[in-house]
């Protein structure tokens, strides 16, 4: 519409210009305001496709927020659920590690805490959502600063520093799993060598290189802590 004022009044413009019946004077006052009018519409014009790409944008960024907020709330069960056993795992790693040297093992203790030397913990954050907005450039469409940071630091940091951390602790531990799978003896229907297995110089020392568990738990602190702030400053935004 804007486009088609603008083509009317410039050819107006030439018209008048062209025009030998009228002097110079009247000529320059018609050419003014057609000029006028031209800007006048071309101004609104980009007034309002201003306008419509702040409302598309703001919507964009909103859904993305709110779907953000759910993907958060989820990575925040598996984070707290990887947490505990992560604390779980530094006490078993502890019991070990605090034995005498040759001492064996309480066999209830190691039954108790057997669990904890297998299972694998890692986190998968669910991230689909914010590489995608990422990669599409429009990270820098959310006009809150603070947490458009927040939001790359939990995902390009702490995030990443997390699933370094972990990967680099399950590759520690796995040499310890194949050395007890390679060795465990079930010694009757109920009893196995574990004890045994665990008091060796190979077990202890492979327990010694998992001695970074506290630092593991304190990055899942911090993952836990930011993806709250988020959620606030989301909640925020909707009130």
């Amino acid at each position: 519409m804007a486009e088609q004022e603008v083509a009317k009044h410039t050819k107006k413009v030439y018209e008048t210009l062209t025009n030998g019946e009228h002097s110079w004077w009247h000529k320059l006052k018609e050419f003014l305001l057609e000029i006028a009018i031209i800007v006048f519409a071309v101004t609104i014009s980009i007034w309002f496709h201003d306008l419509s790409e702040k409302r598309h944008k703001r919507h964009d960024v909103n859904e993305f927020l709110s779907g953000l907020k759910t993907d958060l709330q989820r990575d925040i069960i598996e984070l707290e659920s990887d947490r505990k056993s992560f604390t779980k795992t530094t006490r078993a790693i502890a019991y070990i590690n605090n034995l005498k040297l040759h001492e064996k093992a309480n066999t209830d203790s190691i039954r108790y805490y057997s669990n904890w030397f297998y299972n694998e913990v890692g986190f998968m954050p669910n991230d689909g959502r914010f590489e995608g907005f990422k990669s599409s450039g429009k990270i820098g469409d959310i006009e809150d600063t603070e947490l458009q940071n927040d939001i790359m630091d939990l995902y390009q940091e702490d995030v990443s520093s997390l699933i370094s951390s972990t990967d680099f602790f399950s590759d520690r531990k796995g040499k310890l799993v194949d050395f007890l799978t390679n060795n465990l003896r079930q010694e009757s229907d109920s009893t196995n060598n574990l004890s045994t297995i665990m008091a060796t110089d190979q077990a202890r020392n492979m327990c010694r290189n998992l001695f970074f568990t506290t630092e593991i738990i304190h990055r899942y602190d911090i993952c836990i802590a930011k993806s709250k702030k988020i959620i606030d400053a989301i909640d925020k935004r909707e009130h």
